[in-house]
């Protein structure tokens, strides 16, 4: 693959370097000629990186899923990263309600408040906490566009986010979520390009995959599998569901049926020239997702980094690793075994791996944290680190140096995460207390996730939805107070992150035990007095996250004075100390300067500018 890209490199840079100009030239060399032939290379060479590597601004978000079998405690849980450059950290809240039968419901586009349309109100809607419901019920998504031909449909309602709220809204299990998701989008069309979502409740999830059919025809093409129990699954911006055994008909009803999916979503594909393998070997990823390099390496990859960390087999796989990597192969086999008659990439990952032992809603927030520490993408081993060992990169993803494209590494933990969760709903305590939103503001590797009980009828104010803006600042933001922290530890990340981490999980293991206690004493209330129960887990979630941010901001205050002018002053328990004499002057702080390593860096090229002469 890479020496055909080459060879097609060189035949497109002679095509710009010589035809375009000497054709040109003999007309004139006017100042208007010279335009032209700029616009051209450029026109040129962004189409070759494009269909070399499929740039695209989509990259964003990450989620991950674990089955009731797959966790130490049984609860199923689904993650959420919200990455976005213009996504703020705060939770929407959707009381229940009740509707007449001629209401109508103002649909929003979820990321940039366009007034959509209107559809029917049914006649009662259930409590949501962003993307949880009173019901245990939880969706998470990630964005990965897909063929442009099915990108925009022409009057259509729905949007993914709005999608994701309604169908919680109505729903009480993932499989009535899925269908109410799907009718939805038939009947009204769907508003966004392609979308893999993360269904889940208390005893089951999904993975369902989406894309509109475009102009050709009102609604979507999809597919739905449900997560063996037992198994992690998860999704980074990239279709992932492949073939899978066609149904005759979505039976709802039927607990034994694992597969649900759009009646034509091969059809489709065969009759508007996009597919025309046999049924058999249809791959819902393959036709309306291709995997290239940038599929690979920027959104694939983050699901590698999680899938490595609790399956051995998986992380031994040199071939797993290259597919990570980006390096596509196209053998006449897959993984599995099967026969590839399409030619499709055959190194791909499974869809979901068995863990090698149980997994714990540390490892799922740890993963929610991961920068590829540790593998070969390992951020801290190359001179963009930085003399602070930061696994952090700016945008944009992609940079050209002497006309070679270069890139930066996406990682599940990213500087613009506006926010990230963990669902986690158990099947053994009623449902308003059985369902936590763990929920993190701004980048999850410096968050801390708060608990939320699903049943709450107030969310702290803190968190709360209007409570600041990605251009208005609040003071008592959650959001805010957590990227003051975040960017702090940016500058010198080696030496603030590790004081981060050691709070961030204090504090998460202070929660834990604390709802082990709560869920007990709102369990039994319930059976008694469901109200009290409600109002008594309200209160707990409200004073949590408020105290949480108000100790986040002091946090803040201890860090930027200890660590401020790049000096590192003497502290214990988080408060600074003086010099002794009881008149608040420290003693002086240490100064560890850059690091020997990045100390070599710095004097190449130099010459004697920066040396010292040697004292006679």
């Amino acid at each position: 693959m890479y020496l055909c890209a080459y060879v097609v490199q060189k035949i497109l840079l002679n095509i710009i370097d010589s035809p375009i100009d000497s054709t040109i030239s003999n007309f004139s060399s006017t100042f208007t000629t010279k335009i032209i032939l700029m616009v051209t290379r450029i026109f040129l060479i962004s189409i070759f990186f494009k269909s070399l590597f499929g740039f695209t601004s989509l990259l964003a978000c990450t989620n991950f899923i674990v089955t009731k079998g797959a966790s130490s405690d049984h609860s199923v849980m689904i993650t959420y990263n919200a990455d976005s450059h213009t996504r703020y950290g705060a939770i929407a809240f959707y009381p229940a309600a009740d509707h007449l039968a001629d209401d109508l419901l103002e649909v929003f586009h979820y990321e940039n408040g366009k007034l959509l349309g209107k559809i029917p109100e049914v006649l009662h809607t259930y409590s949501v906490i962003q993307f949880m419901n009173e019901y245990q019920v939880a969706i998470g998504e990630t964005t990965w566009g897909g063929l442009d031909s099915l990108a925009k449909q022409p009057g259509a309602i729905l949007d993914y986010g709005s999608l994701m709220k309604i169908a919680l809204q109505r729903s009480k299990t993932a499989r009535e979520a899925i269908k109410v998701m799907t009718e939805l989008v038939a009947q009204f069309g769907y508003a966004t390009s392609g979308e893999s979502f993360s269904v889940s409740d208390a005893n089951e999830a999904w993975i369902m995959e989406m894309i509109g059919k475009g102009k050709y025809e009102k609604g979507a093409v999809w597919v739905a599998r449900l997560i063996p129990d037992g198994y992690i699954s998860g999704h980074a911006n990239h279709a992932r569901i492949t073939t899978f055994a066609f149904q005759k008909t979505n039976n709802w009803n039927d607990p034994k049926q694992t597969i649900y999916h759009s009646a034509d979503v091969i059809s489709f594909a065969k009759k508007n020239g996009i597919y025309k393998g046999s049924d058999e070997t249809f791959s819902f990823s393959d036709v309306y997702n291709p995997i290239n390099f940038s599929g690979a390496r920027f959104s694939e990859a983050r699901v590698w980094s999680f899938f490595r960390k609790i399956n051995k087999d998986l992380r031994e796989n040199a071939e797993y690793t290259n597919y990570a990597m980006g390096k596509l192969l196209r053998k006449p086999v897959l993984m599995d075994g099967s026969k590839n008659p399409n030619g499709f990439v055959s190194n791909r990952m499974p869809l979901w791996v068995k863990p090698d032992a149980p997994v714990t809603r540390e490892q799922v927030m740890a993963g929610m944290r991961d920068h590829y520490e540790d593998t070969p993408l390992d951020m801290r081993n190359d001179p963009g680190t930085g003399p602070f060992k930061s696994p952090y990169r700016w945008r944009p993803m992609q940079f050209e140096v002497d006309s070679v494209m270069y890139l930066n590494e996406r990682a599940v933990a990213t500087q613009q995460t506006g926010y990230s969760f963990v669902a986690q709903s158990r099947n053994w305590l009623p449902d308003p207390v059985g369902g936590i939103f763990w929920f993190g503001a701004d980048d999850a590797d410096g968050c801390v996730y708060a608990p939320m009980y699903c049943g709450i009828n107030k969310i702290p104010e803190s968190y709360a939805l209007g409570n600041g803006s990605m251009i208005t600042w609040s003071e008592s933001a959650a959001y805010w107070a957590f990227s003051q922290v975040n960017n702090w530890a940016y500058t010198r990340y080696n030496a603030i992150h590790p004081e981060i981490e050691l709070y961030q999980e204090q504090l998460e293991r202070k929660f834990t035990s604390e709802v082990n206690i709560i869920d007990k004493q709102a369990s039994d209330t319930y059976k008694q007095n469901p109200a009290k129960a409600l109002d008594f887990i309200t209160d707990y979630s409200v004073s949590t996250g408020n105290k949480l941010v108000s100790d986040w901001k002091v946090f803040y205050q201890y860090l930027f004075m200890r660590y401020h002018d790049g000096n590192i002053k003497n502290s214990e328990g988080r408060k600074l100390l003086d010099n002794g004499n009881g008149r608040n002057i420290p003693k002086m702080p240490a100064q560890p300067g850059y690091g020997k390593e990045w100390e070599r860096i710095m004097i190449q090229g130099t010459g004697d500018r920066l040396k010292v002469p040697v004292k006679e």
